[in-house]
C-alpha cells in the first residue's frame, strides 16, 4: 500500500461580527510559473521524450511528447500571431476533447491569444442553437475549430461567423472554405513567437469559459493565467505526493469545464505526467469506450463525477480484469461536480479491497469556473462522502449567516477577474470585500474542530421553503434519496416550494430498472419498466426508509414521480459533466410537478 504524502489539515479562523467566519490555510501560497507555457517548456527540456497526450487512433493511441507539443506549439502560435488573433479576436473551440484540440489551446495561449473551448452539445445536440449563437456574438472570435468538419455542418450553417476562419482537422464541410489544422502545425516558428511568449503576464486572458444558469444565456468566465497557476501551486502543497512519480490518468471530462480542462488537464501539465484522452463518457454505447481504455491502461489518480461512478461501476463489479487493472497503480480516486451518494463510495472501496486488499484513498474537492476550480480540497483521511476538504494556500473562505446555512465566499488569486464583455454580471458577483458571491453553502463537519473539514451543504437558490415556512435544504436530501433508491433511481430534483409536502420528480435508471424485472426482454421501453411493481415498489420502500430517519416534514419525502425521458442537455437540464440542473428541470416539466401533487394519479407513489 502506498502512502501518500499530504499536507497538514491546519487552518486559521477569522470570527465575523455576524456570525460568520473568515477560514485561510495556515500554509502561504508559493512562488508558481507565470504561465502554462513555462510549465510545457519546462518538460519538454526535463522529459522531452515522455508522452504527454495520447488519443486513439485505430486500434492503438496516437501519443504526442513533451517536446513534439512544444514544437506544435510554437508553429500554431505563429500561425496565430500571423493572423492577427488577440483577445478582441480570440480562438473558439466547437469539437470534443483530442489531441489537436489541446494543441491549438496551448499555442493560442502561449503567444496571449484567449480560446473559447464551447461544450459541442451546443452544436451537435441543440436543434436551435441559441447557446452557439450567443457565445459566438459575445466573442466575435478569429478563428473557429472543428475537428470534424462534417458533424458540425448544420451549427456552422446555422451561425453567423461574421470574419471569422474555419479550421477543420478533417472532413471539411461542403460549401465552407476553411484551412486544414495541419496547415497550422506545418508554419514555421520565428522569433515573434518569442517575443509574444516573453508578453505573457500572470493576468493575460488564457481561457474564456462559459457557465450558465437555469434561465441565462452562458456567462463567459475570464480564466487569467495567474488564476490557473496559482491553482496549481496550491494543489501540489496540499498534494506534495504528487512530484513522487509523474501522473498517468485516463480522462473523459470535457476541456469546456474547469474540472477536465483547468483542474485535470493542467495538473497533469504541471507535473510532467500523461494524460490519456478518454473517448468515452458515462452513457449507454459510450460507457463501453472507457471500459476498454481502462483495460489497457492502469491511471494512478482517476477523476469523475458521480454520475460516471453510477455507469462505470457495474463495469468494475462484473469484470475481474477490468477491476485488478483499473487499482493497479491507482493512488486516489477523486470525485467533484455534485455531491457523491455514499452508496456509491462504499461500492468503489469494496472493489479496491477485492483489487488490493485495502481500501483506495478517496477524495473530493470544491470549486467553480470562476476559482479555475479548486477552493477547498481534501488531503487528510476521510470515510464518507461530503466532505469537501479545507482551504488551499491562498485561499480565503468566507462563510457568511444565509437563511440558517453558510454562504461561501471566495477570494484570492484563483479568482477570476470577472465575466467577458459583461460589467454589469462582474459587480454583482463580488461583494464589498472583494470576495466572489459562489452560491453554494458549507458548514463544518465538526464546529468544534474546524480542522476536521467542511461539507458541501446545496446551493443557496435550491434550497426553498414549505407552506409552514420550514426551509427545505435541497442538496443534502438529494442525495440520501438517490443512494436509498438504487439502483432504479439515476438522480432527482427535489419539489415542494410553497407546498406541505416534499417530493421527488425521479430520472428513471434504465438498466437497475432492468435488473429488476428478468423476465422482460432486452430492450423494454423504460416507460414499461417503470410502471413495474417491483420497480415502483422498491422507490416505495426508499420513502419508508427516508422518512424513518427523517426530523420533520421538510426532510421527509411524501411522493415520487418516476421519469422515462432523460433529462434535456439543450434545455439546460444537465450539463455535460452530468450534474442535473434543479431549477432548470422543475421550470421545464412544470406539469409533472403538478401531476405529483395530484393524489388521484395512478403513477405517483406515495407514503
Amino acid at each position: 500500500m502506498r502512502q501518500l504524502n499530504f499536507a497538514p489539515a491546519a487552518i486559521d479562523v477569522t470570527p465575523l461580527a455576524d456570525g460568520g467566519m473568515i477560514l485561510r490555510s495556515r500554509q502561504n501560497l508559493g512562488p508558481y510559473p507565470q504561465s502554462l507555457g513555462a510549465m510545457l517548456e519546462h518538460w519538454a527540456r526535463e522529459a522531452p521524450q515522455r508522452t504527454f497526450l495520447a488519443e486513439r487512433a485505430g486500434d492503438g493511441w496516437r501519443r504526442v511528447s513533451y517536446a513534439e507539443t512544444l514544437a506544435a506549439v510554437r508553429a500554431i502560435g505563429q500561425a496565430l500571431i500571423d493572423r492577427g488573433l488577440s483577445v478582441e479576436r480570440p480562438v473558439v473551440i466547437l469539437s470534443d476533447n483530442g489531441v489537436d484540440h489541446a494543441l491549438l489551446t496551448l499555442g493560442a495561449m502561449h503567444v496571449g491569444v484567449p480560446v473559447a473551448p464551447v461544450s459541442p452539445a451546443y452544436s451537435l445536440m441543440s436543434k436551435d442553437f441559441a447557446k452557439l449563437k450567443h457565445i459566438l456574438a459575445l466573442l466575435r472570435p478569429g478563428l473557429i475549430f472543428a475537428a470534424d468538419g462534417g458533424r458540425f455542418a448544420p451549427a456552422l450553417e446555422a451561425i453567423d461567423r461574421g470574419e471569422a476562419e474555419l479550421v477543420f482537422g478533417a472532413n471539411p464541410p461542403p460549401g465552407h472554405s476553411g484551412t486544414m489544422f495541419a496547415d497550422l502545425q506545418a508554419t514555421v516558428a520565428t522569433e515573434a513567437v518569442d517575443r509574444a511568449f516573453a508578453g505573457v503576464t500572470p493576468d493575460t486572458i488564457a481561457k474564456i469559459l462559459f457557465t450558465s444558469g437555469s434561465t441565462d444565456l452562458p456567462k463567459g468566465v475570464i480564466n487569467t493565467q495567474r488564476m490557473m497557476c496559482s491553482n496549481q501551486q496550491a494543489i501540489v502543497q496540499v498534494w506534495p505526493f504528487l512530484f513522487e512519480r509523474p501522473p498517468v490518468i485516463v480522462d473523459w471530462l470535457p476541456w469546456n469545464h474547469t474540472f477536465g480542462g483547468n483542474h485535470n488537464f493542467n495538473m497533469i501539465l504541471r507535473h510532467g505526467g500523461t494524460l490519456y484522452i478518454d473517448e468515452g463518457k458515462p452513457a449507454p454505447g459510450l460507457i463501453e469506450k472507457t471500459v476498454a481504455n481502462l483495460k489497457e491502461v492502469s491511471p494512478t489518480l482517476y477523476f469523475n463525477v458521480p454520475r460516471g461512478f453510477d455507469i462505470l461501476l457495474p463495469f468494475i463489479e462484473r469484470d475481474e480484469a477490468l477491476r485488478d487493472t483499473f487499482f493497479r497503480q491507482l493512488d486516489m480516486v477523486f470525485y467533484a461536480a455534485a455531491a457523491l451518494p455514499q452508496n456509491l463510495w462504499t461500492r468503489l472501496e469494496a472493489q479496491s479491497i477485492a483489487a488490493r486488499g485495502h481500501k483506495v484513498t478517496m477524495v473530493s474537492s470544491w470549486g467553480a469556473t470562476e476559482t479555475a476550480p479548486m477552493v477547498t480540497t481534501v488531503h487528510f483521511p476521510i470515510d464518507r462522502a461530503g466532505v469537501i476538504g479545507l482551504p488551499a494556500p491562498g485561499c480565503e473562505l468566507k462563510m457568511v449567516p444565509n437563511a440558517g446555512k453558510f454562504e461561501l465566499r471566495v477570494r484570492g488569486p484563483n479568482v477570476t477577474p470577472g465575466y467577458f464583455r459583461r460589467e454589469d454580471l462582474t459587480s454583482a458577483a463580488f461583494d464589498d470585500d472583494g470576495f466572489y458571491k459562489i452560491g453554494d453553502a458549507g458548514r463544518l463537519a465538526d464546529p468544534e474542530d474546524p480542522a476536521k473539514g467542511i461539507e458541501f451543504d446545496g446551493r443557496i437558490a435550491e434550497d426553498f421553503k414549505l407552506m409552514s415556512g420550514t426551509w427545505v435544504h435541497v442538496g443534502g436530501l438529494r442525495v440520501k434519496a438517490i443512494a436509498a433508491a438504487a439502483p432504479v433511481v439515476q438522480d432527482l430534483v427535489v419539489t415542494g416550494h410553497d407546498r406541505e409536502e416534499v417530493g421527488a420528480l425521479m430520472f428513471a435508471n434504465p438498466a437497475g430498472c432492468a435488473g429488476l424485472c428478468p423476465d422482460l426482454p432486452a430492450g423494454t421501453p423504460l416507460a414499461t419498466l417503470i410502471a413495474r411493481h417491483e420497480v415502483r415498489e422498491t422507490v416505495r420502500a426508499a420513502l419508508r426508509r427516508l422518512a424513518e430517519e427523517s426530523t420533520g416534514s421538510s426532510t421527509r419525502f411524501a411522493r415520487a414521480l418516476l421519469m422515462d425521458e432523460p433529462p434535456s442537455i439543450d434545455a439546460n437540464e444537465i450539463t455535460d459533466k452530468g450534474y442535473i440542473n434543479q431549477r432548470a428541470v422543475l421550470l421545464r416539466r412544470a406539469a409533472l410537478v403538478a401531476r405529483l401533487y395530484d393524489d388521484n394519479d395512478p403513477d405517483v407513489i406515495r407514503l
